[in-house]
């Protein structure tokens, strides 16, 4: 049984696959997403809008979504992409997401119901910066490396 395992936090993904007992992990891709470790300013265009409202006052616009939560977001669909491509392509029967915290919400609200069924385990750790080796031995709960 071939097992991807996921590692991401919000600015960076790494890909691995394990092809069975005692095959070790195999980095497949890497993904970078510097956007998400922008400051908020530098990822809005310019000043917010003004808008008039009733009475004397002025306002600024303030834009609905965080950037930076949005960074994010473009970045969760992405990995999501890859796996349900992964998914479609039958390259993998098995699926462990290893992911930080806050970032974990926005993978599991994008995954559809095809690749969630192949989530084995989940961990919600932020290991982008593990070795193989301690990424290796964080997994040994869950899959026989």
């Amino acid at each position: 049984m071939i097992t991807w395992i996921l590692v991401a936090n919000a600015s960076a993904a790494y890909l691995y696959v394990n092809y069975g007992p005692k095959k070790g992990l195999q980095k497949l891709k890497e993904f970078r997403h510097d956007a998400s470790r922008e400051k908020r300013v530098a990822l809005v265009s310019d000043r917010p809008g003004h808008n008039h409202g009733n009475g004397n006052g002025r306002g600024s616009y303030i834009p609905a979504t965080d950037p930076k939560q949005n960074e994010a977001h473009h970045f969760a669909c992405r990995l999501v992409r890859e796996l349900e491509q992964g998914r479609t392509a039958n390259s993998y029967q098995r699926l462990i997401l290893v992911v930080s915290t806050p970032f974990l919400g926005l993978i599991n609200s994008n995954l559809g119901n095809h690749v969630r069924n192949l989530v084995s385990d989940t961990f919600e750790k932020d290991y982008t910066r593990a070795s193989e080796k301690n990424l290796t031995r964080h997994l040994e709960s869950c899959i026989y490396l």
